[in-house]
């Protein structure tokens, strides 16, 4: 019985750590886009529709 609750523990710390891994990685990409967006997308944008 000890090992099925040792078990359950370590399930539920390795979810743990994967749900930080995607926070850090979606917060990483979310800040990629954003950049992108901004520097890349926006200046072509603004220059046609000011003319």
């Amino acid at each position: 019985m000890a090992i099925m609750q040792e078990l359950k523990k370590f399930a539920m710390r390795s979810n743990v750590v994967d749900m930080a891994v995607g926070i850090i990685i979606g917060g990483a990409f979310g800040k990629i886009v954003s950049n992108l967006v901004a520097d890349v997308l926006m200046p072509p944008l603004v220059f046609f529709v000011r003319q």
